[in-house]
């Protein structure tokens, strides 16, 4: 659900970035607040976790498409809403700049996307209300996929408005949302049913965490080095090897414009200023579609054409399980360090 920056003009996603800049402000205000030293390795594992997971698209039967797991409830569930959304935007821009999945235009709306509405939607309103005051494993179940399913909807709606209030493609709002909507419930489903196995997992494991992310007790000395641990090496497996059996189907959002259009290609009004960005993103992304330098990949780059990996050239399983390798790290360095940078602060005027 990456958007490209061949959706959107430069009012909306400009418009976009100044929402998302201001979420972003807001959450680490709230984070200053409760930042544990020992959350922060937390948000750095799980942050590259979720960019491994991304990697992998999934078939969704009998359509031709494929879809990759958000990870925004995953992360608010373990993290807490605002930890989770500056961990999400960590993953997002990483993508962005080094992999060009998803454009740098687009990248407010991606972000508010696949953040917003998991982390203060359908973690506080759905997921919080179903599992009470005393979890149990099928709350917990329940209440995660539920929860993504609502999430994901609200954001594949939110990309429909988002494209068609550009006015900048031949993309009809009917036609758009009666294929998005559909498409994005059976990735939901799949989605919420891995999110229930990991939430799952570390309520077995470190039922605290959960409680901590709540807010129904401090985080305080909460032993997560088991935890970092197992998210470490699934990380690693998930971007090393499982992400070689990826589908190369086009995902959801590229499955509704080809249906749309006819091709896979979105039409419409050039905008300077998307040449002018993807030059740039051209230039920073060095493992553009997550495989090694293409020429079908820069082309790919250079002309903005839909979010990134999915149905582009690849140059092998090294290449992937490079991208895999480097894009987690980043991902981590990233999330580390806005998390020591938001500790430090805090420190500092204590």
């Amino acid at each position: 659900m990456h958007m490209a920056d061949a959706l959107l003009s430069p009012a909306v996603g400009i418009t976009m970035w100044g929402v998302t800049a201001g979420t972003i402000a807001y959450c680490s205000t709230k984070v200053k607040r409760d930042l544990d030293d020992r959350k922060i390795p937390l948000m750095g594992v799980l942050g590259a976790f979720i960019f491994a997971a991304q990697m992998i698209n999934f078939t969704i039967p009998a359509t031709g498409s494929s879809g990759h797991i958000g990870g925004g409830l995953l992360l608010a569930i373990l993290l807490g809403p605002y930890a989770a959304f500056l961990t999400i935007a960590s993953v997002l821009v990483i993508q962005a700049l080094f992999f060009a999945d998803g454009g740098i235009l687009a990248l407010g709306c991606n972000i508010f996307n696949l953040g917003i509405f998991p982390a203060f939607i359908a973690y506080p309103l759905i997921y919080k209300r179903i599992i009470g005051r005393q979890p149990s494993p099928t709350k917990l179940s329940i209440a995660s996929i539920i929860g993504v399913v609502v999430a994901l909807q609200l954001g594949a709606f939110s990309v429909v408005v988002e494209t068609v209030a550009s006015g900048i493609s031949a993309l009809p709002f009917t036609t758009f949302v009666v294929l998005m909507q559909p498409i994005h419930l059976a990735i939901g489903i799949v989605e919420g049913l891995v999110t229930a196995t990991v939430v799952s997992f570390v309520y077995t494991a470190r039922p605290e965490i959960l409680q901590s992310a709540m807010g129904t007790r401090p985080f305080g000395n909460i032993s997560v080095r088991n935890i970092v641990l197992a998210f470490l090496a699934l990380t690693l497996l998930t971007g090393g090897v499982l992400s070689w059996y990826a589908s190369e189907n086009p995902d959801g959002l590229e499955w509704s414009i080809a249906k749309v259009t006819g091709a896979g290609e979105v039409t419409g009004t050039e905008q300077p200023l998307h040449h002018v960005l993807a030059a740039i993103q051209g230039k920073t992304a060095f493992l553009a579609n997550y495989a090694f330098p293409s020429k079908q990949g820069e082309k790919a780059v250079t002309e903005g054409v839909t979010a990134g990996k999915e149905g582009q050239d690849t140059s092998g399983r090294l290449g992937t399980s490079v991208s895999g390798g480097v894009g987690s790290l980043l991902t981590l360095t990233m999330a580390v360090l806005i998390g020591f940078f938001l500790r430090r602060e805090t420190a500092g005027k204590g």
